[in-house]
């Protein structure tokens, strides 16, 4: 690796043998909604910065049938909310916002800075 080049800190939270600073964030298996209460898809996994050890994006799987079609996507911690005792979690968006957002795919590791990027612009953060 160049030096020029700045290292993600993120991972899968399934693959970090550390726990989360606030265990509360691991949303994994929960439903995820949207700001109207309808139903988006499930929390696949969390993307973590392994050194502040607190989640930054939420994989939210959606669509398809016994795993057939299912598509992915990333949404930024900052728009994922959870009531303490609830077994679900709320998108700060519509559920058209979260679907047309861009895809991702889990399978190929770490999402790069370029698509972090994207998706946090596409949410309106910086």
């Amino acid at each position: 690796m160049e030096s020029g080049q700045q290292r993600s800190t993120l991972t899968k939270l399934s693959e970090l043998d550390l726990p989360l600073e606030e265990p509360w964030q691991d949303m994994r298996g929960l439903e995820v909604y949207d700001i109207t209460d309808e139903q988006i898809g499930t929390v696949e996994d969390l993307y973590v910065d392994r050194e502040a050890r607190q989640a930054r994006f939420v994989v939210v799987s959606a669509g398809g049938f016994l795993g057939v079609g299912k598509k992915h996507f990333l949404v930024p911690t900052e728009e994922v909310s959870r009531d303490m005792g609830e077994e679900q979690v709320t998108v700060t968006e519509p559920r058209d916002k979260v679907l047309n957002s861009p895809e991702f795919d889990p399978d190929v590791g770490v999402p790069p800075p370029e698509l972090q990027q994207a998706i946090k612009a596409y949410y309106g953060h910086r």
